[in-house]
């Protein structure tokens, strides 16, 4: 993990397409904004995190293919 220091106003470049910007400090709070293109995804790790299990509890649940009478096999990726 590569740990930076930066005050307000001041940036942190991720590649050539994304940046993130320190806007304020406030106590202990910081509140940051990200500049990235469009298909670049940016959420919240906890966002993430809830994105990523609901995505592998639908992989889990086995649905039924109700027109074949057979259960469809899905493979975490």
């Amino acid at each position: 993990m590569l740990i930076l220091s930066r005050k307000v106003n001041e940036k942190i470049m991720i590649g050539e397409d994304i940046s993130v910007s320190i806007l304020e400090i406030r106590g202990d709070q910081v509140r940051i904004g990200v500049e990235a293109p469009r298909q670049v995804k940016v959420f919240r790790q906890e966002v993430f995190d809830a994105i990523k299990a609901e995505n592998e509890a639908a992989l889990d649940s086995n649905p039924v293919l109700p027109e074949l009478g057979i259960k469809e096999e899905r493979k975490s990726i």
